[in-house]
């Protein structure tokens, strides 16, 4: 894609540091968009402080038994599960929980955003407490009811009680208007109709803006 010189052009310059916007914008939604769930290109890693756990997502009548880290194509029977990595999570009773994603903030909400939630329970999809697993698997089965944004909150306590740990991963249900690998052509095409709208404006008003003026 060509721009023009930064160096001795007003537009070019508006226009390169408007690319690097983008550039930074889409990268940074990749790379947050799983919260505390991180594909470490062998499987995906649930992170709960010191805590952590394999995590998977299952939608057996729609995929079989591919695994996805967090969005997931369909509203239907959802199998989470979780691998624990460490044997103190064995001991401990784990909290799961699916709200309703309503923040503004969408893929980056954080547990600061969870706690402002007045009345989370309204916002709840799913809850479940579970008791420790010695074989330290936990899996959760949920029927999603409707597409749309969502958060997954999974809470644990230190073995000795306190403090307690969470973990909070927004996921999309069902397929998303623009996916995450388009989001860079979709911020290209914005700037290269930007450019072009300036580059057809300007010549005009830089003409009117040498324009004699009348003298009475």
């Amino acid at each position: 894609m060509w721009l023009p010189s930064p160096s001795n052009n007003p537009i070019g310059k508006k226009a390169l540091l408007l690319l690097m916007m983008v550039t930074v914008l889409t990268r940074g939604s990749s790379a947050h968009a799983h919260g505390s769930v991180v594909d470490g290109g062998d499987g995906c890693t649930i992170q709960l402080d010191f805590y952590s756990a394999h995590f998977s997502i299952y939608q057996p009548d729609r995929s079989g038994h591919r695994a996805y880290c967090e969005d997931i194509p369909v509203a239907t029977d959802t199998l989470f599960v979780m691998e624990y990595q460490h044997n103190a999570m064995r001991e401990v009773p784990i909290e799961f929980r699916i709200i309703r994603n309503d923040s503004p903030l969408g893929r980056f909400v954080r547990w600061s955003d969870i706690q402002q939630i007045e009345d989370i329970d309204a916002v709840t999809a799913y809850y479940q407490s579970a008791q420790p697993r010695p074989d330290g698997v936990l899996s959760i089965q949920h029927v999603f009811q409707a597409e749309g944004d969502y958060v997954g909150i999974v809470s644990a306590p230190h073995p000795d009680g306190s403090p307690t740990y969470h973990a909070v991963f927004p996921f999309h249900v069902g397929r998303p208007l623009v996916p995450v690998w388009g989001w860079p052509i979709l911020g290209i095409g914005i700037l290269l109709l930007w450019w072009r709208y300036r580059k057809h404006t300007q010549p005009a008003s830089a003409m009117s803006g040498n324009q004699p003026h009348e003298t009475m």
